[in-house]
């Protein structure tokens, strides 16, 4: 790449905030719902549709108009939806909600990205929020951090959690244990997805989630073949069970702290245990992922302060070197994802062999 190349790349980040807030702002005021219920408006029409100024309008509508997204009438001065007239509700909804949670997790806390990677802690949270500690403690504390974060993380564990348990076995009436499986949702999938006579799952997490947990599986009527252990992984895991899950939990953490989890759970199984796996992973060549575009910044400074996806490969090793023969591994095909999709997701499965 050249000097002039390699400048022309910068301006793509120079403007790369900007662009995001301009293009979100065109749906948070209003602006393309009501171009889509009437299309032809002027910036005059629009603004009193909205209540903002012609004027602002105007500026804001450049950048759509430039891309395409909509569509200028110069001779009328009317705008109508471009592109974005050919995509679906549903499709438009999931990209919307990625995109609030990058304003209310992200954009604001990566101001302080240098400063937390200085200090290994989320200095965003603390100069925003007055909070010490990461993101998943501040949740409990802060609605809008959590409400942004549980409209995305739903729906996407909606649409993952039939390709997980679709390709990892759960042997009939085996005993599951759900590490740091939050509320219970992970539970509640493994019954829909590999239920069978015996099954019994256990979520394993802190000791705060447990009401939440049980309410929870009484909801869906998995009381009385679930339960709630509490407890902090760090600190030991339960023993007594045949398989164990780990999804979207290693990725929170650095190599240290993953293989102490790793071992940890490999302690707690008997000969023969299983532990299946679920992470958004980078792919083997790093130049072909999106993902490393968004999740280093992210968990550095806006998450936990370490961690983030690791190329599966990486996770392999980590898993052998804990002491798991690794019995199956894959990635979702980025050909079948969403055009728009950020993760990649990878499963590993391994035995306790000796």
């Amino acid at each position: 790449m050249t000097a002039q190349a390699t400048l022309a790349r910068f301006r793509e980040y120079m403007v790369g905030p900007a662009r995001f807030m301009n293009l979100l702002s065109c749906f948070e005021l209003g602006l393309v719902d009501a171009l889509r219920k009437q299309p032809g408006m002027t910036a005059a029409e629009l603004g009193a549709a909205v209540g903002a100024k012609p004027d602002a309008v105007e500026q804001l509508l450049y950048l759509p108009v430039k891309e395409g997204f909509v569509v200028h009438d110069e001779t009328s001065g009317t705008y109508s939806l471009g592109a974005l007239a050919d995509v679906a509700d549903v499709d438009l909804q999931r990209v919307l909600a990625f995109m609030d949670k990058i304003k209310v997790t992200t954009l604001r806390q990566l101001y302080y990205l240098t400063d937390s990677v200085r200090t290994g802690t989320i200095v965003g949270l603390k100069e925003l929020y007055g909070f010490e500690g990461d993101l998943y403690a501040a949740m409990g504390v802060h609605a809008d951090l959590r409400d942004s974060w549980s409209r995305l993380m739903d729906s996407v564990t909606d649409r993952i959690d039939p390709w997980f348990f679709g390709n990892i076995d759960i042997p009939a009436g085996a005993q599951v244990l759900d590490l740091a499986g939050h509320t219970g949702l992970g539970a509640i999938h493994t019954h829909r997805f590999k239920g069978s006579p015996g099954l019994r799952v256990t979520t394993f997490d802190l000791p705060e989630k447990r009401e939440d947990c049980l309410r929870n599986f009484r909801q869906h009527g998995v009381d009385g073949t679930s339960s709630f252990i509490g407890g902090d992984v760090f600190q030991g895991v339960p023993e007594g069970f045949d398989v164990v899950l780990i999804k979207h939990f290693l990725n929170m953490f650095d190599k240290d702290d993953v293989l102490r989890i790793l071992n940890a759970v490999h302690a707690s199984l008997e000969v023969g245990g299983q532990v299946h796996i679920l992470v958004p992973i980078y792919a083997e060549n790093i130049k072909e992922s999106w993902s490393v575009d968004y999740y280093p910044s992210f968990f550095l400074g806006c998450a936990t302060g370490q961690g983030g996806p690791q190329k599966l490969s990486t996770f392999r090793s980590w898993l052998e070197e804990a002491g798991f023969t690794v019995t199956g591994e894959m990635s979702q095909d980025p050909a079948e994802l969403p055009p728009d999709a950020l993760p990649l997701q990878g499963i590993l499965s391994a035995t306790k062999t000796g």
